[in-house]
């Protein structure tokens, strides 16, 4: 699954990506410590570094991406969240909906409204 993972987000992929979305970075000292985009009405790559959690940098994040979310109409935000993220994300507001899987890796797809 790391494999997989890994070659996702490969220096050709990740150009590909901020293409197609638009992407929030969080930087501390010049050292990236966190991202997070939107794509269309997902929420994708939602990452902050291990030893910078905690300290409001995801929750950060996430209201760019919803502020972006909604300038661009979006009424329905939706992420599709791993299992240690559910709680992260229930406390912003995301409510499951359903579950995803790919191979054995369980996705829980969350959704929130967006204020008008």
């Amino acid at each position: 699954m790391i494999a997989r993972v890994e070659q996702s987000f490969s220096p050709a992929a990740v150009l590909g990506l901020l293409e197609r979305r638009v992407v929030f970075v969080a930087v501390n000292n010049d050292t990236i410590v966190g991202t997070a985009s939107l794509d269309g009405e997902v929420v994708r790559t939602v990452f902050v570094d291990p030893g910078c959690q905690g300290r409001g940098i995801g929750r950060a994040l996430m209201a760019e991406v919803g502020r972006a979310a909604a300038e661009r109409g979006v009424a329905l935000l939706t992420v599709p969240s791993s299992v240690t993220a559910e709680p992260f994300y229930a406390k912003l507001g995301f409510k499951s909906v359903r579950d995803s899987y790919h191979g054995e890796e369980r996705t829980i797809v969350m959704e929130r409204p967006l204020c008008p």
